[in-house]
């Protein structure tokens, strides 16, 4: 009895696996994907967040992905030591290639809730970020983008087609080329 069963819970792993691999275009971070092409097969609809006065950032909103132009999206959260970990790499990525996309980080930290945009810039200033910053307070983005662990990075073509999704900690090397991937 307990091999029926343990072969029926093998199953539905498998089917489960499945359908997250078909519904999202790949295997889904949860399942131990990690690093895919991101051809996904539809285009993602943009949603439009609001922006963080910080360095190399204004105060406003921001429409990702970008209409008509190639993106490059980091998921950060103040809370995460990976994330402030590979901030140099990412700032040397924006240093070489952030003229070509528009470049991005997001975090889906409730901004003016529980944490206040004050941290959130002094974590940005600490940490040497120099670009846009924005708050996914809803989680819409990631969650339209598939993210399920920080850091999380998704680079997207003009035509708002996913090209790169990767999580965990990468170098300068990595982010380029994977940026490079949503410019063909």
């Amino acid at each position: 009895m307990r091999r029926r069963h343990l072969l029926a819970g093998l199953a539905s792993v498998g089917v489960l696996g499945g359908a997250g691999a078909v519904a999202t275009g790949g295997v889904p971070d949860a399942l131990g994907g990690r690093e895919t092409d991101g051809d996904a097969p539809e285009p993602i609809e943009p949603v439009t967040l609001d922006t963080i006065e910080a360095p190399g950032s204004r105060d406003g909103e921001v429409t990702l992905p970008a209409p008509d132009r190639p993106t490059f999206v980091d998921f950060f959260g103040t809370w995460c030591p990976p994330c402030a970990e590979q901030m140099p790499d990412l700032a040397a990525a924006h240093d070489r290639i952030g003229d070509e996309v528009l470049f991005v980080s997001v975090t889906t930290e409730p901004v003016g809730e529980r944490i206040s945009e004050d941290k959130v810039v002094d974590w940005w200033r600490e940490h040497d970020g120099d670009w846009l910053v924005a708050a996914d307070v809803s989680a819409e983005l990631a969650a339209r983008l598939n993210v399920g662990s920080y850091p999380s990075a998704r680079a997207v073509d003009a035509s708002r087609r996913v090209r790169w999704a990767t999580s965990g900690t990468h170098t300068t090397e990595e982010f380029v080329d994977g940026i490079e991937r949503a410019l063909d």
